[in-house]
């Protein structure tokens, strides 16, 4: 149904993931778990603002690990 989330941290990732890739991993997160590719309309607002919510949770996880031996934004 879905692929694999990759990691967004470096150095899984050589630079620093975008909002984008967030919220890409978000979307396929919330695909995974409720089992649909696309929500019927009745579920859309459900679905979106998990997405959201999720991709919000990603970039303060993001922002607040520490990866030692890696410089940010360099």
């Amino acid at each position: 149904m879905c692929r694999s989330i990759k990691t967004l941290r470096p150095p899984a990732l050589p630079e620093e993931a975008t909002e984008e890739d967030m919220r890409a991993a978000a979307l396929q997160y919330v695909r995974k778990v409720s089992g649909f590719r696309a929500p019927a309309a009745h579920n859309r607002e459900v679905f979106d603002r998990a997405v959201d919510e999720i991709t919000e949770a990603t970039m303060k996880l993001l922002n607040g690990l520490e990866i030692r031996g890696a410089t940010r934004g360099a």
